[in-house]
Formats: structure tokens, sequence, C-alpha cells
């Protein structure tokens, strides 16, 4: 039996609903053996961030180093990576061991505010990491910071997508969280033309760790041997039903609920209703 593995190289979120909890969460749901190399350790609870605390460029090379020797990665996630140093470190381990199958959720700005991500280290993102993509997530507030437009019109986030592939990655998802609407729509463009992926809008507070989670089913879903469009299809049922069905807990923006698509799928014979 060949189990298909995935690897997360993020940050830590105490509060569990975000960062590599999120990530091996979702691994887990979707039948995918999950695997970590930390970038930082954060304090922080559904009311925000209240530290960060990065590790050394040489901590995580070595838990990367740990990785390739021993549990060859069949996709591979990035998250909060924090510093430039830090990212440069990854992109050579991802190099050096030819890892196919690269998802970078972008991540640079908490839900309440707290920057994940250096000013400085954005270029480096861009210059080291995009180029070894398949994928590259961004929200919108995150695409305007790549791009350095302003995201108003369907065609704004058409043209910021085309710029976003040509700074390297295969492909690009331009997530509409952030969107108005009653449906929220996601666009992946593959540099020739555009697939839309869209669900219902809900209005609630649990959402945070949407971008983890739905950029770690994505990970899954290709380390089990899906396409990419296969991939992001599970991946929008699957975080459609981690924000619908709500768990309730904590005071601020609540976490998505990782339990949810699994238990859908059996109180449903396995069709996701």
């Amino acid at each position: 039996m060949t189990i298909a593995k995935a690897l997360t190289i993020a940050g830590s979120d105490s509060g569990g609903g975000a960062g590599i909890q999120a990530d091996l969460k979702t691994f887990q749901e979707l039948g995918v053996y999950g695997m970590s190399a930390l970038t930082a350790a954060t304090a922080q609870n559904t009311l925000g961030v209240q530290g960060v605390f990065p590790l050394t460029p040489e901590a995580v090379a070595r838990q990367l180093d740990s990785i390739g020797k021993d549990l060859t990665p069949d996709a591979v996630k990035t998250g909060m990576l924090f510093s430039a140093d830090i990212i440069e470190a990854i992109a050579d381990r991802i190099a050096h061991y030819g890892w196919g199958n690269l998802v970078i959720d972008p991540v640079m700005v908490a839900k309440g505010g707290a920057s994940l991500l250096k000013a400085d280290a954005v270029t480096t993102l861009i210059r080291d990491l995009f180029p070894l993509a398949l994928i590259i997530t961004p929200n919108l507030p995150e695409a305007e910071m790549l791009t350095g437009m302003q995201l108003y019109k369907a065609e704004d986030i058409r043209e910021a997508a085309r710029r976003i592939h040509n700074m390297g990655p295969d492909m690009v998802i331009m997530k509409g969280g952030h969107a108005g609407g009653e449906l929220a729509r996601d666009l992946l463009y593959d540099g020739t033309g555009f697939t839309v992926f869209e669900s219902l809008r809900i209005r609630t507070e649990a959402t945070h760790g949407t971008g983890c989670t739905y950029s770690a089913a994505i990970t899954a879903g290709l380390a089990s041997g899906l396409s990419a469009i296969e991939a992001v299809r599970v991946a929008k049922d699957f975080i459609q039903a981690a924000i619908e069905d709500s768990l309730g807990i904590g005071s601020g923006h609540g976490p998505t609920n990782h339990f949810a698509y699994r238990q859908r799928r059996s109180q449903n014979g396995g069709v996701l209703n």
C-alpha cells in the first residue's frame, strides 16, 4: 500500500485554527500522511496574535533535510515564512531535493492585522519561491501587495492574476473571500485561461485559518494524484463545509471545522451534499 505524503512549511498557531495545525488536520481528513517543518511559533488565539517567535534559517533547513533524506513528499505547501533568510533556506532545499507540486499560500498579515511576513521578504518570496511553484493562492489583499494594484473590479482581479503568473508559478488562484456579493468566487489562471469556482458566501466570524486550510486541501489533493483542477475543486468543497459547520469556539474569529467535510460525506454515503 502506497501512502500519499504532504509536507507543510509554515508557522505554528497555538490556537490550532491556522498554520501547521490547520494543515495537518486537513491532510489527515483527506487521507494524506502529513509532515511539517516549522518556521515560527506564534502565540495566538481567536482574538489575535500576541507574539511571533521565528526559528533560525538553519533550524528550518535542518528540518527539511530530515524530510528530504527519508520521507519524500508527494506535494508541499508553504504558509507563514516570516523572513527573507528563511525563504532563501526553504527555496534552496526545495530546489536541492527537486520537490514538485509546490503550493504557496503567500501569508503576509493575520486577520487581526499582525504582520506575518517582513516587508523586505516579499521580494525574496517572488524571486526565489514563486518560480518553483505549481500553484499560488493569494487572497485579494495579498494580491494587491504583490502587484501594487487596487482590486475593485473583476477585470482588475484577472489582470492581477496575469501579473502574478508572470512572476513564475504555473498557476494562480485568486481567492474571492474578501470580495463582495452572494457568491465566493475563486479564479484559477493557468497562463492561458481562467476556471471559476463558486460557492455560496457564508456570513460568519468563524473564518480563522481559511487560507491555510484551503491551500492545504489543494496540497492534499495533489499529493493523492489529482490534477490541479480536481484538487482545487475538492479543496473548494472542503473549505465550504468547514466554514458552514462552525465549531462555535473562541471569543473572536473562530476556527473553521476541519471535521465537516468527512462527516458530510459519511452521512451521505460518500457524496458531499
